[in-house]
């Protein structure tokens, strides 16, 4: 693995983008498939990478010795050497931490929230130079490895999902139940980085409260209506997609996208909410 300066600001702009951050909790459960297997060991101070490295669908294995981390697959452009992924710190600290300034550099292919101990989700990877971070550190050189996936002569496909949810500029596409215990697929079919969070309310009138507050920018008081906030799927690229079992509280839940654009707006002030049910 190369080491390779980082800057904070791609940290920075991810950690900012949790308005719940204090009650995040990983969202999936372990997966159990035949799938080949890449581990990511990550305890606060560095990442390393393990595993076949080869592209093709694989199940993700973040194994974490601290209370919480961020585990982030970020995939270079063809032809983008590991050291110029400074760069794209750079230019996203230079628009308010904007994550679409990556684009010139890579995309995000992977973002969870992974707890102490060890969470499974399943992706698929294509050929190319990687970069692995832990963007729950705020350090100015958080926690990284670099790392290159080959051609797999007989790529795997991934299992197919019970169920999926698309974000897309400003909303989401899906299934408004969803079970605990199924397969989800959680995908960025938009043109711009977004985030699939979950906010937990009481019921439904919580979520029609908490919708009007997103939509009004009232973050302060919709503070007070969420109960729990799982995140299904951290911020995207276009085409990102990791999926995962549902692992949460039968209840009502809302899905939001926090990301801000480029006017400094949240996605959410745009109507990038939606009102989904966890049955068992």
């Amino acid at each position: 693995m190369k080491n390779i300066s980082l800057s904070s600001s791609v940290a920075v702009a991810c950690v900012a983008a949790a308005m719940l951050a204090a009650c995040v909790t990983a969202a999936g459960s372990s997966v159990t498939s035949t799938l080949p297997t890449l581990t990511l060991a990550l305890n606060g101070h560095s990442v390393t990478v393990a595993g076949p490295l080869q592209s093709g669908a694989v199940n993700v294995i973040s194994t974490v010795s601290v209370k919480h981390t961020e585990p982030t697959l970020i995939r270079l452009n063809p032809g983008t050497p590991f050291a110029a992924f400074a760069k794209a710190g750079a230019a996203i600290a230079a628009h308010q931490g904007d994550l679409n300034y990556l684009d010139p550099y890579g995309a995000i292919v992977f973002d969870i929230s992974a707890n102490k101990g060890t969470t499974s989700t399943q992706t698929a990877l294509q050929p190319g130079n990687y970069i692995a971070v832990d963007l729950s550190s705020s350090s100015p050189n958080p926690p990284h490895a670099a790392f290159t996936i080959s051609q797999a002569p007989h790529p795997a496909a991934l299992p197919k999902a019970d169920a999926t949810i698309s974000a897309i500029e400003f909303g989401f596409r899906g299934p408004r139940t969803l079970h605990d215990g199924e397969l989800v697929r959680f995908e960025n079919d938009g043109f711009l980085v977004h985030q699939i969070q979950g906010i937990g309310v009481k019921n439904a009138k919580s979520a029609k409260h908490l919708t009007a507050l997103l939509l009004a920018g009232n973050d302060n008081e919709a503070q007070k209506v969420g109960i729990t906030a799982p995140e299904f799927a951290g911020p995207l690229s276009p085409g990102g997609a990791q999926q995962e079992l549902i692992n949460e509280r039968p209840g009502v839940y809302l899905l939001v996208c926090i990301m801000r654009t480029q006017d400094g707006r949240e996605q959410t002030q745009l109507g990038m909410e939606r009102t989904i049910h966890i049955i068992r």
